[in-house]
Order: C-alpha cells, then sequence, then structure tokens
C-alpha cells in the first residue's frame, strides 16, 4: 500500500500575491485605438496629459484625432516638466477640475504619466501629494487612467506609484497605491521613433536597471524574478540596435515591452541601491537619472554579488540572456553581465566617469548620506551604508 504524506515539508516558494490592473495593448499604430478603449471605459471628457515636445512631435495630435473620432471632448494639459514637482500637480488639477474630466491620459515619459496619476490622486480625493506620499493612502475610487508611453524606459505605465517631487525641498515622494495604476497601456513603437539618441539611451538604460535591481531585491518573488528576467532578455539586445538602427520598430517594439515588464517587476520587487545612488546625483548635478543609474549599475553588481543569492541571480540573468554559456562559473557570469552593462554608456555617447558629469570629489561624503538614506536603499540584498556608498562613488569617479 502505498503511504500517503499528510505532513508535506514546507514548500520552497515564498508567499506572494500577483494582482495586475493594467492592460497591455501593443503594436504599431495601437495608440488609434485610445479613442474606442476610452469610451469603453465610459469617458465622455478627457484630460490628456502631456507635454510641449510631445506635441511638437504630433503625438498629441493623433491621440485627440482618435478620442475626438470617439465623440469624446478632450483637454489638453501640455505643461509637464521632467521630475514633476506637486506645483506641476496642482497647476494640472485645477485644469482637470475646470473641464469636469471623467478620464486621464497620460502621453510621454513617466513625467507625463506620473503626473496624470498625481493629478488623480487629488482630483478625485483631495488634498495635497504630501498625503499621499506612502502606500495606500488614497480612501476613494480615483477615474479611470489610460497610460501611453512614447519612452522606453521608466515602466510608469505597469505600476501603481506617482513619484513626485516636493516643490521646495526637491525631495522626491513614492505615492503608491492600486487604485492610481492604469487600467489601460498602449505600449505603440511608432511613438518613440522622435525620440532624440539621449532620451532613447537613457530611458533604456533605465529599463535596463530596472530589470537587474528587481531581480535581486529583498521583496522579489520567483514570479517577479521570471519577468525582471523576460525584461532583461528584451532591453539588453534591442537597445544597442535602437541606437544604432533609431527606425528599427522591432527593436523598439522590444524595448517598450521589456521596460513595461521591468516596471512590473518593480511593483512587486521594488528597486536597490543603484537608484538610490543616482537620484543624489540628478538632484545636485542635474544628472539625468537613467544615465545616472547607468554610472552606477556595474559597481552596485560588483558589490551585490558579494552576496550568495544575489550573485547566483545575476548569473541567471547572464545566462537567459546569452551573454554567457549555461556551464559557465557565477562568477565569470557576473563579469560578463557587469561587461555588458559598462559597455552601454559609451555605446550611448554618454560620459562614463562622475568627474565628467561635474561631480566634485569633495561633495562625494553628502551625496553617500543621502544615498544611503534613500527608500529603494532598504531594498537592496546587502545592506549599503555611508561609507559602501563613499566606496561606490569614488569607483567611478574617474
Amino acid at each position: 500500500m502505498v503511504e500517503t504524506n499528510h505532513n508535506p515539508p514546507p514548500s520552497v516558494l515564498r508567499a506572494f500575491d500577483f494582482p495586475s490592473p493594467t492592460q497591455l495593448i501593443t503594436g504599431a499604430g495601437s495608440v488609434e485605438q485610445v479613442g474606442q478603449l476610452a469610451r469603453e471605459l465610459g469617458a465622455k471628457r478627457v484630460l490628456l496629459v502631456t507635454d510641449a515636445g510631445i506635441v511638437t512631435a504630433g503625438h498629441a495630435s493623433r491621440v485627440q484625432a482618435s478620442l475626438e473620432a470617439a465623440g469624446l471632448v478632450t483637454t489638453f494639459f501640455d505643461k509637464v516638466r521632467e521630475n514633476p514637482t506637486t506645483k506641476c500637480v496642482e497647476d494640472c488639477t485645477e485644469v482637470a477640475q475646470a473641464a469636469g474630466v471623467d478620464l486621464l491620459i497620460g502621453l510621454g515619459g513617466g513625467s507625463s504619466m506620473d503626473t496624470a496619476k498625481g493629478c488623480n490622486f487629488i482630483l478625485t480625493n483631495g488634498g495635497r501629494m504630501e498625503d499621499y506620499w506612502g502606500v495606500g493612502k488614497a480612501t476613494k475610487p480615483m477615474l479611470p487612467f489610460i497610460a501611453i508611453p512614447t519612452t522606453a524606459g521608466t515602466g510608469s505605465e505597469t505600476q501603481s506609484a506617482a513619484l513626485i517631487a516636493d516643490e521646495q525641498t526637491h525631495q522626491k515622494m513614492a505615492c503608491l497605491d492600486t487604485k492610481c495604476a492604469a487600467r489601460i497601456a498602449i505600449l505603440d513603437p511608432t511613438l518613440t521613433v522622435s525620440q532624440p539618441p539621449r532620451v532613447t539611451a537613457c530611458t533604456g538604460i533605465d529599463a535596463i536597471a530596472h530589470a537587474v535591481e528587481t531581480m535581486v531585491t529583498t521583496k522579489r518573488t520567483e514570479l517577479s524574478q521570471r519577468i525582471s528576467r523576460d525584461a532583461f532578455k528584451l532591453c539588453i539586445a534591442a537597445l544597442p540596435v535602437v541606437l544604432q538602427h533609431p527606425d528599427d520598430l522591432e527593436a523598439r517594439a522590444r524595448m517598450q515591452l521589456g521596460a513595461a515588464l521591468a516596471g512590473a517587476a518593480i511593483e512587486h520587487s521594488m528597486l536597490g541601491a543603484a537608484h538610490a545612488a543616482a537620484n543624489p546625483l540628478t538632484a545636485h548635478f542635474g544628472i539625468v537619472h537613467g544615465h545616472a543609474v547607468g554610472l552606477m549599475l556595474p559597481h552596485v553588481v560588483g558589490f551585490n554579488a558579494g552576496d550568495e543569492t544575489a550573485r547566483a541571480a545575476y548569473a541567471g540573468l547572464a545566462r537567459a540572456a546569452v551573454l554567457v554559456s549555461p556551464g559557465e562559473s557565477e562568477e565569470r557570469a557576473v563579469q560578463e553581465l557587469r561587461a555588458r552593462l559598462s559597455e552601454i554608456l559609451p555605446l550611448a555617447g554618454l560620459a562614463e566617469s562622475l568627474r565628467a558629469c561635474g561631480v566634485e570629489r569633495t561633495g562625494i561624503p553628502e551625496l553617500a548620506a543621502e544615498a544611503a538614506g534613500q527608500w529603494t536603499a532598504g531594498f537592496n540584498p546587502r545592506p549599503a551604508t555611508k561609507d559602501d556608498f563613499v566606496k561606490l562613488y569614488e569607483a567611478v569617479f574617474d
């Protein structure tokens, strides 16, 4: 007789849940569907949140034409700024209130989508952005939101967070609430062709960094790691192609999907020390976020590889992307991963040292103190102290 084991061993899988509120729609020309999709969500009056560059590129008029063909009234807010502040959100909310809108569309990079999300918080729940700093602070439902990225980088289209900076202190506030997530994200690679090469590079590096960091954070799960691997495989192969052949829509589509997947991984895994080190560089020296992350990421990978579990995860990324053969050692795989990450900045024509970016060595201790206090540092697989960040900054200074 076969005995039944009534006391099975504990599962090797860590418990997690994986809600996914956002419908992804992909393909060249898919932006033309936005009017019909908005109408299906019950919209009559839409606020299109974007920036002046997107208007000039003609993308806003494409969206407007689709909305109006579906019988919807469109109001524009085209004053989005990079790294949007509380003042930007307040200005957007005033326009939304005056127009009586019932659906929001964020068209552009992460700044447009974050501004739209921030507006949604205030428009539906009142108060100020500071009231929603943290997790799940909104008490009322929010308006439907459609995200249309014109870059392949932030992954904001698949995240339930608005990143808004305080107008006075420049402190970035992460306001997380599943109610602000996009109902629909439209990934149309034709919208990314108009990006300047530098924007393509910096947003693409950010997407790659998201895939790498989410792979090893303390909040990772088996499913988030699968998504991270898929995102990395897509982006690490596609970005060099996009940089060398900007009109390659297949490569751009892969970058868009990879960025969206990496954003979904962030939603369930968070980020780590590379982003913690990058934020002060942007705040104090104006280094574009993706560039700042790209400077720090190879060195953070080297630092984190001192953790056995992180080293194995990094090796898994390298093997999944066929940077090494399956039989290579973990140490060799991590070396190849770092090497590939280090190749991206020169390929994109971006400065490869902090000195070249205008950072002064005397400022490193202050940068390190701020980096150690960043919320993403708390999810790094190895605890990173101020002294650790000093060493990381020093490693990339010259």
